[in-house]
């Protein structure tokens, strides 16, 4: 796999002006497999400020563009009183080295050897990091079977504008169907976004994922986003950012400080066949892996996240983006690890969430009531 790693600190700038940014490589930062290039230019994930004077939106690319940089806009800080620092930009070159390929380890099948044995293999991915780095059993698992409704763990967004309130996100946009949970996006913009709660501070998760093909600028993703609502000083972990149009790069985004300062890396990888994309983040690291293989590692801790986050799937439309197209989920887990802290914040079983908590703080994380905090525990002690 062609691999790079990137220190970004983006600085402010109007709405979709273009300014020269300042890029250095950050030597904390590794991605396994080939030297480093030019970075691709992140942006927000999840929260869409909108006109919000506390909170000016954001710029999102619709596609990769190696060899250049390209700045986003500033992020304003929150209102946390202990914003992250982020440390200044290093020079020195990043630690390359040769990704191990692991061996693909088939699943279980049916009679029909076509067919796998969701009771024997639960994945449509042959090979997963929690298999070849000895995870075991996970502590949450959702494989969409034996119904074709949303499970109430997952909270699809909106009704609402959607990001940077260009199109429209629907929960009518998420579909479950044949053990696979899918976010459908057209060509007027309407597309969708799923988060899973509770969450956490520390841990591991791994999905099996795949993204369609798109035109013009329609971004598939997973993420950590902070359960407190308080981007940027509360972070965002973007382990699996496909840009391009064609899916054949995957980049990595850690957004950290009240700058909304970004530490980057992407790898080739052929995005539009089912591949399990894994982060394990403890105290010390953080980890990416691509059906098994480390390809991505980053040990500035104090660019870490500082609170729990929540795993959240999003297709998130930029025009002129032409649709159809959509991305999948054949599963997904999360594990604790002996320094996780759970999140006290979450949303009731069921619930719909928002990427605009300013304008829907109803759909918003909180604390849930005794009978909702009942029901939670019921629904996670079922899966």
């Amino acid at each position: 796999m062609r691999t790079r790693t990137r220190t970004r600190t983006r600085t402010g700038l109007a709405a979709l002006t273009v300014l020269a940014a300042t890029v250095a490589v950050s030597a904390a930062t590794t991605v396994v497999g080939a030297p480093a290039a030019s970075a691709a230019q992140a942006a927000v994930s999840q929260e869409d400020p909108g006109p919000d004077p506390g909170r000016p939106d954001t710029e999102r690319p619709s596609a990769a563009q190696p060899g250049s940089a390209q700045p986003g806009s500033a992020q304003p800080g929150s209102a946390q009183p202990d914003p992250a620092q982020s440390d200044p930009p290093q020079s020195d070159p990043p630690q390359s080295g040769t990704a191990q390929p692991g061996a693909a380890q088939p699943g279980a099948t049916q009679p029909d050897p076509a067919q796998p044995d969701p009771a024997a293999s639960p994945s449509k991915c042959s090979a997963t990091a929690a298999e070849q780095h000895g995870w075991g059993e996970p502590d949450r698992h959702s494989d969409f079977e034996g119904s074709d409704e949303v499970p109430p763990d997952w909270h699809p967004y909106g009704p609402e504008p959607g990001h940077a309130k260009n199109g429209i996100r629907t929960p009518d946009a998420v579909t479950v169907a044949d053990g696979v949970m899918s976010i459908n996006a057209d060509a007027e913009g309407t597309t969708g976004a799923v988060s899973w709660h509770p969450g956490q501070r520390h841990g591991r998760w791994e999905a099996c994922v795949k993204s369609d093909e798109a035109s013009g600028g329609l971004n598939a993703l997973l993420l950590l986003w902070p359960v407190a609502e308080d981007f940027p000083v509360g972070g965002e972990i973007d382990w699996m950012e496909v840009l391009s149009d064609d899916r054949q790069e995957t980049s990595f985004f850690l957004h950290y400080g009240p700058n909304n300062d970004q530490d980057y890396g992407a790898t080739q990888h052929d995005s539009t066949q089912w591949s399990a994309y894994a982060l394990e983040w403890t105290p010390e690291k953080m980890t990416a892996y691509v059906d098994g293989e480390e390809w991505y590692t980053n040990t500035t801790t104090d660019h870490f996240p500082p609170r729990p986050m929540n795993m959240t799937m999003q297709l998130d439309y930029f025009p002129p983006a032409g649709g159809p197209t959509a991305m999948h989920m054949d599963w997904a887990s999360q594990w604790a690890i002996p320094e996780s802290e759970p999140a006290t914040l979450s949303l009731p079983p069921g619930a719909n969430a928002t990427g605009q908590p300013r304008d829907y703080p109803e759909r918003a994380p909180r604390e849930l009531t005794p009978d909702e905090q009942q029901a939670q525990d019921a629904m996670l002690a079922g899966e």
